[in-house]
């Protein structure tokens, strides 16, 4: 249960920092905030659902969240990236932007797999 609610708490993170990032094109602290926070709260929830499920980690779902996860891991890196080399509210170049697009919408179909999945359960 807890790791449910953490990752519902970290889709709203993510999914703050998403909209940031897809309505201004440019990086704001704010975005950067709520998009490192999402993760970590992403990371915390996996590993909470690992713990407190008596299955096995390496499943259909696993794999999709493992996957989502780690896509959002090389956003929040580009992400930063791009903000250590060139500050704030520079303007996002067009590839990071659909890389950005791709990881959360990857990450919200792992998460409404996982949902689905509880539900049907």
């Amino acid at each position: 249960m807890i790791g449910a609610f953490v990752v519902t708490l970290a889709l709203i993170s993510y999914g703050v920092g998403s909209i940031f990032l897809q309505r201004y094109k440019i990086v704001r602290k704010k975005a950067l905030w709520f998009l490192t926070i999402g993760i970590i709260l992403d990371i915390s929830a996996t590993v909470c659902m690992i713990l407190g499920s008596t299955n096995s980690p390496f499943t259909v779902h696993g794999f999709l969240g493992y996957s989502a996860l780690l896509v959002m891991a090389v956003d929040i890196f580009l992400i930063w990236r791009h903000y250590k080399r060139n500050g704030v509210n520079v303007k996002l170049r067009k590839s990071l932007l659909a890389y950005a697009k791709l990881a959360y919408g990857w990450w919200v179909i792992a998460y409404i797999t996982g949902s689905l999945l509880v539900i049907l359960k």
